[in-house]
């Protein structure tokens, strides 16, 4: 899928909260795309902190990302995780290159950079509303009403997005 269609539905899903907001700084950008050259361009214009949201699973492989050690220094970080996968919190679920500049802080339950940005790791519901199962569904021709916010489904509806045969 282009990569416009999935900026509009992130556009479309956090429309109606002010604490969010959305770039085309990515597709814009000549060439390949790298995480770390994103959060350097808006610390560098942000007088405020920013907080980057990934997926427990992308944070799985976030050693293999471009200058990963640097990216915890960035900004702060929220990790969507699934329900019990964070099993031990007090055991450092980072790779061991960046580990010894986190630490726990039990009074904030986050993990603190050495220069002060934090990690959270936030629970995810026990409903299966990962971007896969999303499109599956479509692909199917099932609902995912429900899964993602209307505006959004109208969006994938609207464009054919997730079907075999659009």
């Amino acid at each position: 899928m282009e990569a416009k269609h999935r900026l509009e539905m992130v556009r479309l899903a956090t429309s109606d909260n002010p604490h969010f907001s959305s770039s085309d700084l990515e597709l814009s950008r000549p060439g390949r795309s790298f995480s770390v050259d994103t959060l350097r361009h808006f610390r560098e214009r942000q007088k405020h902190a920013f907080f980057f949201i990934l997926g427990g699973d992308a944070f799985q492989e976030i050693e293999t990302w471009k200058d990963f050690q640097i990216l915890f220094s960035l900004c702060h970080f929220i990790v969507m995780v699934r329900r019990g996968s964070q099993k031990n919190i007090s055991s450092s679920p980072f790779p061991e290159a960046v580990a010894p500049d986190l630490r726990y802080d039990p009074g904030e339950s986050a993990w603190v950079h050495r220069t002060g940005y934090r990690v959270y790791f936030k629970e995810i519901s026990l409903l299966d509303i990962s971007s896969t199962r999303v499109r599956e569904l479509i692909e199917r021709g099932e609902t995912a009403k429900y899964l993602i916010p209307a505006e959004v489904g109208a969006y994938i509806e609207k464009y054919g997005l997730y079907r075999k045969n659009p």
